[in-house]
């Protein structure tokens, strides 16, 4: 089961967040869809996600997206995402 909680962090407080949770198996070639969901789903950008995104989230079951990650301009400080389902 995927279960991964997203948060928008600015000035140290969460403005928005959302669970993104399928039923299927975790799948990491799928991870770039899982952070397009759940960010679609808060109306934000899809950050680029490189190798190092990937290898933190499967070491530390945890992933932070700076606003350097982002294409586009955004208004908060960073991505926080979170596996739920490995707690």
């Amino acid at each position: 089961m995927v279960k991964l909680w997203i948060k928008i962090i600015k000035n140290d407080k969460i403005i928005k967040d959302v669970v993104v949770e399928r039923e299927e198996k975790f799948d990491y070639s799928l991870f770039s869809d899982y952070i397009t969901e759940g960010l679609y789903s808060l109306d934000e950008a899809t950050p680029v996600i490189i190798k190092n995104h990937i290898f933190n989230f499967a070491k530390y079951n945890v992933v932070r997206f700076l606003p350097s990650d982002f294409i586009e301009t955004v208004d908060f400080d960073y991505v926080w995402v979170e596996n739920l389902d490995k707690f």
